[in-house]
């Protein structure tokens, strides 16, 4: 009996603590009892936040490198620490919104709520049913946002009075302009080989061997690693895939307006406000008067606000019988439209396109096969890995699977054959010798692996093996070298009112350059050089094919009055107004941080972190 009651009493010991340890299981996971990550003051950072900021970062970085971007890669380059820092930011501001006293009314959340597009219907109105929605997608309550949303606009509030008011002197700006809207006019003429008096002599073999000792990098292989590899593409599987005609057929009926479209035209819109001021720019139009171009500048538009790009006739309306009648170039009108009275200007005629199913069918098939080599790749993948794991080899995986085993010598040159992948390039770079095999993804959905079979570091090539590229590189240089003396003989004869083309150059005259201008043909800094050069100043720069030589004949101060001035005054103005704000917010921000007591509970960001991986 004694030993009954102590086996009962062992079961109950072992049943308590595996309860235990399941609640410490449900308690560590991202989805458990963990909600807040640390506090900023007396202001909670929840996990909820962390993760939504997260997720965004995410989204935006793969929106600006166009490729899905892991977790994992994501963290690598820090952007766990960044979103961390700006999520505890946020916070302090908020405690400090909460010790200044600043919050707003109920009347105030209820107005941004009603006005935000996202929860309005397709006529305009707010939608109880879409506030639901969009916030249980979001996984917040209605009183979890509102209570973010008041959050947010106190912040601005608080933003707002540290740097409302800032104004930069206007003797900065001033003197910014007066920098930037100087302008020069030069004469420039490029000195080229045909410009020496003799030819360049050809080189010694002692000039050979010495422009080879000093210039080995010229002359030296690059590292070399030769790389086993199996690859599957989906063009290596798609001439296998049969793809029904049906199927192809269906896919030319969804894109039929690709391959059936009716004439179109290119067109662009100009609507006046009344009829007789339509009028009157037509009667000006065909009196040579002015021109479509000119109308939409004294309108203040730009031709990308009057573009209805390539339309059809019943696109158009009243106005399609008129348009398509008209040849290119031509302005029609005015005629009636919704928006008022307006012209129109034909750019361009697009024929009609009737491309058969027949043509097409080639085009279609071959995308449905190449999709579903796609998919049958996707999926074979688990089993590879499977067979990685187990401890395959890359010929074992080229037996066992439809990989393709091969080999190939990669150098930082090499773009051929699968190399022409970059994900290829940047696995056989990074690869080291006796790491474990990975499958990894090429960019139109293959797979493959490398292996890493010896590395061939730089080493200087033998003089007798690169006689004709030394060659030709001494004979490079020493133009070159011949071509600046040349110049810089030539810069000597110029005086201010010497033409270069009396020298046997062919000058270019450049007028109101400014520091920011690009001349073409000219070496990297020459604006710098130039500004730098005192009227009728002449010399003779390097370039990378030779030499130039230039001739400043004016400078000219900035205009204060000038339009192009004054518009870059109230540019300027803004920028530097908002870059100083800017500057001030986060100080202040910064300075905010530093007062706050925060405490971040690292085991719930490591539960995050985890959960996105």
């Amino acid at each position: 009996m004694a030993k009954q009651k102590k086996s009962r009493f062992g079961v109950w010991v072992i049943l308590i603590l595996l309860f235990v340890g399941l609640l410490g299981f449900g308690t560590g996971g991202f989805t458990g009892s963990i909600q807040r990550l640390g506090m900023a003051g007396d202001t909670e950072i929840s996990v909820s936040s962390y993760q939504s900021a997260l997720n965004n970062q995410l989204r935006s970085l793969e929106a600006q490198v166009g490729n899905r971007v892991t977790f994992q890669q994501a963290q690598a380059s820090g952007l766990d620490r960044q979103v961390l820092n700006q999520v505890v930011t946020i916070a302090t501001l908020d405690n400090e919104t909460a010790r200044l006293g600043l919050s707003i009314g109920d009347d105030r959340v209820r107005d941004e709520v009603l006005s935000t597009q996202a929860f309005q219907s397709l006529s305009g109105n707010f939608d109880r049913e879409t506030y639901r929605r969009a916030l249980a997608n979001a996984g917040m309550t209605e009183a979890e946002f509102e209570a973010s949303l008041r959050a947010d606009v106190a912040r601005t509030l608080l933003q707002g009075a540290v740097i409302s008011g800032v104004e930069m002197p206007p003797v900065y700006v001033d003197t910014l302009l007066t920098f930037l809207g100087e302008t020069r006019d030069i004469v420039f003429a490029p000195v080229t080989v045909d410009d020496l008096d003799t030819p360049v002599p050809g080189p010694t073999e002692a000039d050979l061997q010495t422009f080879y000792d000093e210039n080995p990098d010229m002359f030296t292989a690059p590292e070399a690693r030769e790389i086993t590899y199996v690859m599957l593409t989906p063009a290596m599987l798609a001439d296998d895939v049969t793809i029904p005609e049906d199927q192809v057929r269906n896919l030319y009926e969804d894109r039929i307006s690709q391959f059936q479209q009716p004439e179109r035209r290119l067109v662009e819109r100009l609507v006046f406000p009344d009829a007789a001021a339509a009028d009157t720019a037509q009667q000006q139009i065909a009196a040579n008067e002015t021109d479509f171009d000119a109308l939409v500048t004294q309108r203040g538009l730009s031709l990308s606000d009057v573009d209805l790009g390539d339309v059809s006739r019943d696109d158009l309306g009243a106005a399609g019988d008129a348009v398509f009648a008209a040849a290119p170039d031509d302005v029609v009108g005015p005629i009636e439209t919704s928006l008022g009275p307006a012209l129109f200007r034909v750019n361009a005629i697009l024929a009609a396109e009737n491309i058969p199913f027949e043509d097409a069918a080639p085009d279609l098939e071959q995308e449905l096969a190449t999709a579903q080599a796609r998919r049958v790749i996707n999926q074979s993948a688990e089993q590879i890995n499977d067979l990685i794991a187990g401890g395959a080899t890359l010929e074992d995986l080229a037996d066992r699977t439809e990989l393709e085993l091969g080999s190939i010598s990669v150098t930082p040159d090499t773009t051929d054959g699968p190399a022409a992948y970059d994900s290829f390039r940047n696995a056989a770079a990074a690869v080291e010798e006796g790491a474990f095999t990975t499958l990894e993804e090429l960019e139109d959905g293959g797979i493959f692996a490398v292996r890493l079979d010896s590395v061939t570091p730089p080493a200087l090539q033998p003089m007798a093996e690169v006689s004709d590229r030394l060659d030709a590189a001494w004979r490079a240089a020493a133009e070159r070298l011949a071509i600046i003396a040349r110049a810089e003989e030539l810069a000597t004869q110029v005086m201010p009112m010497t033409r270069l083309d009396s020298l046997g150059l062919d000058p270019v005259e450049q007028q109101n350059l400014t520091r920011g201008s690009f001349v073409e043909g000219a070496p990297a800094g020459f604006m710098q050089e130039v500004f730098a050069m005192e009227t009728s100043q002449v010399r003779a720069l390097p370039t990378p094919d030779g030499a130039l030589i230039v001739r400043l004949n004016r400078v000219t101060p900035a205009d204060p009055d000038n339009e192009r001035v004054a518009a870059q005054r109230d540019a300027l103005s803004e920028q530097i107004a908002a870059g100083l704000a800017q500057d001030i917010y986060d100080a202040f921000a910064n300075d905010v941080r530093m007062r706050t007591d925060v405490v971040i509970d690292q085991n719930a960001v490591n539960a995050v972190n985890s959960q996105m991986q």
